[in-house]
C-alpha cells in the first residue's frame, strides 16, 4: 500500500478498519478534557469497560454467598483457573491441557526455572539475549547461584553485532551449536522490551533441543502481541504477563505454559502447593504431593479471584477478534507508524528506528532511538496529550495497539514530531 501523510488518508484507513468498532470496548484516560493518544499498550494495557462490571459481579458474589462462592454461580471460585484455559491456549496456540493462569510473571519464571534448569557439573550454562528485561536477568543470575555457579560463567548472552541493534537469528543458532554440550537452558524473551525484536522462536527451539538443552520463553510483550503457535513449536516452557496487550489491569495475573511431553511426569523437580495437587483428593488434606496433569499441576494456591475476573473479561474480547484478525490490521497499523516516523523525521535526524523494518520479526511497537534532546522530546509529547514509554538511556517506544489505537492516532502523532 502506498501510504500518504494527511489527515483524509488517516481517516479513510480506520473507515475500512473492521476492527474500528472494538475501539469503543475501552476507556482511555483524558488529557485537557480529550482522550489522551495512547501508545503505550505494551507497558500497561488500557482498561476494558467489561472490566468495571465483572469485578461489581464477584464482588456481589462474595456477598451473596460468602465462603459458598467457592462452588456456586456462574462461575465458581474454585474452578476459576479453568474458565480462563481454553482461551489462554488459543491465545498462545496451545492445548488446554498445557497452559494455567496463575501467580505473576517472575513468580512463574523461577517455578519454570526450578523444574527446567537443572545444571549438572558438565551441563550449568544457561543462554540468553543481552538486554533481556531486567527481571529475567534478575531471575537468571538467582537461579545460577542458587545451584552454586557464577553468573559470570553459567550466563552466555548473545548480543548484537557491533554496529547493529538487533540480534540475527543465525547468530543466536551459532551460540546455541557451539555452548550446547555445556548448556542446560536456552531461556529468550519472546519480543525484546527495548528493540521490540520479534525473535524466531521455533528455530530457537530446535536449536536447543537438538543441543540437549531445555528451552523456555518469557513472553510477557509476546502474548497479545502476535501469533503464537507453542505447541507446534515444542518449547518445554513459556511464561507471561496479562497487564501490557492482554489489558488486565496493573499487576494481573500471568499465564504458563508447560508442553504436554511433561504433562504426567511427577517426577520433575518443582515448588509444589495444595492448588496443583490432584483435585479429586484435595479436600482430603493427606500428605503426599500428586500433582495434576499438564500445567496445572505447577499451581500453588487458588486464584485471585478480582484480577483473575478482568483478565477474564479481556481474554473474552481477544477470543472474539482472534490474534489472525489482530496481527493483520498490526501490520498495517504498525507500518504506517513507521512511514509517519520516517516523515517527521525526515532531514532531521533526531532519531533512529531500531526496531526490524522486516514486518515478521516485530509486533507492535516500534522504539526510536533519540539523541542528546530524546527526553525533551518525549516531555513534549507528553505534554500535548500522546502517553508512550521511555526507557531509559534515550529510546522512546512507541506501540499502537490494534484493539483500540487508530490511524488518525498515528498520524496526529507525527504532526506533533
Amino acid at each position: 500500500m502506498q501510504f500518504e501523510n494527511t489527515l483524509a488518508f488517516a481517516r479513510q484507513l480506520d473507515a475500512s478498519d473492521p476492527l474500528r468498532e472494538y475501539r469503543d470496548l475501552f476507556l482511555f484516560p483524558r488529557h485537557e478534557g480529550r482522550p489522551v493518544r495512547y501508545f503505550c499498550g505494551n507497558s500497561l494495557g488500557l482498561q476494558p469497560q467489561s472490566v468495571r462490571p465483572a469485578l461489581l459481579a464477584e464482588l456481589d458474589q462474595w456477598e451473596t454467598h460468602g465462603v459458598e462462592g467457592h462452588f456456586r454461580g456462574d462461575l465458581p471460585w474454585m474452578h476459576y483457573h479453568k474458565f480462563v484455559a481454553e482461551q489462554s491456549a488459543r491465545l498462545v496456540g496451545a492445548l488446554p491441557l498445557e497452559v494455567v493462569v496463575m501467580n505473576t510473571l517472575t513468580v512463574n519464571l523461577h517455578l519454570m526455572m526450578v523444574s527446567f534448569y537443572r545444571p549438572t557439573r558438565e551441563r550449568f550454562k544457561i543462554i540468553m539475549e543481552a538486554g533481556a528485561f531486567p527481571s529475567d536477568q534478575y531471575a537468571v543470575e538467582s537461579q545460577v547461584r542458587w545451584h552454586g555457579f557464577s553468573p559470570e560463567e553459567a550466563i552466555v548472552e548473545v548480543a548484537p553485532r557491533e554496529g547493529e541493534d538487533c540480534l540475527r537469528t543465525e547468530d543466536i543458532l551459532s551460540i546455541i551449536e557451539k555452548e550446547g554440550p555445556s548448556t542446560a537452558l536456552v531461556m529468550f524473551g519472546g519480543v525484546n522490551y527495548y528493540t521490540g525484536q520479534f525473535y524466531d522462536l521455533e528455530q530457537i527451539t530446535a536449536a536447543g533441543h537438538r543441543a540437549g538443552a531445555f528451552v523456555g520463553f518469557d513472553l510477557a510483550h509476546t502474548a497479545g502481541n502476535l501469533p503464537l503457535r507453542l505447541h507446534d513449536w515444542g518449547p518445554d516452557f513459556a511464561v507471561w504477563c496479562s497487564y501490557k496487550y492482554l489489558n488486565s489491569g496493573p499487576g494481573g495475573p500471568s499465564g504458563a505454559f508447560v508442553h504436554e511431553r511433561h504433562a504426567n511426569r511427577p517426577e520433575l523437580p518443582r515448588f509444589a502447593g495444595w492448588w496443583g495437587h490432584d483435585e479429586s483428593v484435595r479436600f482430603q488434606m493427606r500428605k503426599g504431593f500428586k500433582p495434576m496433569p499438564g500445567a496445572a499441576g505447577w499451581q500453588l494456591s487458588n486464584a485471585q479471584i478480582l484480577s483473575f475476573a478482568a483478565h477474564k473479561a479481556s481474554l473474552d474480547i481477544f477470543d472474539a477478534v482472534g490474534m489472525d484478525a489482530l496481527r493483520a490490521k498490526s501490520l498495517l497499523l504498525t507500518a504506517y507508524l513507521e512511514f509517519i516516523l520516517d516523515e517527521a523525521n525526515r532531514g532531521k535526524n533526531r532519531f533512529r528506528i531500531i526496531t526490524p523494518r522486516d514486518p515478521a520479526q516485530r509486533g507492535c511497537q516500534i522504539s526510536a532511538l533519540t539523541d542528546e534532546r530524546g527526553r525533551a522530546l518525549f516531555d513534549y509529547l507528553s505534554e500535548n496529550g500522546v502517553v508512550a514509554d521511555w526507557r531509559e538511556p534515550n529510546v522512546i517506544r512507541f506501540a499502537p495497539v490494534p484493539l483500540y489505537n487508530s490511524f488518525e492516532e498515528v498520524w496526529a502523532l507525527g504532526q506533533l514530531l
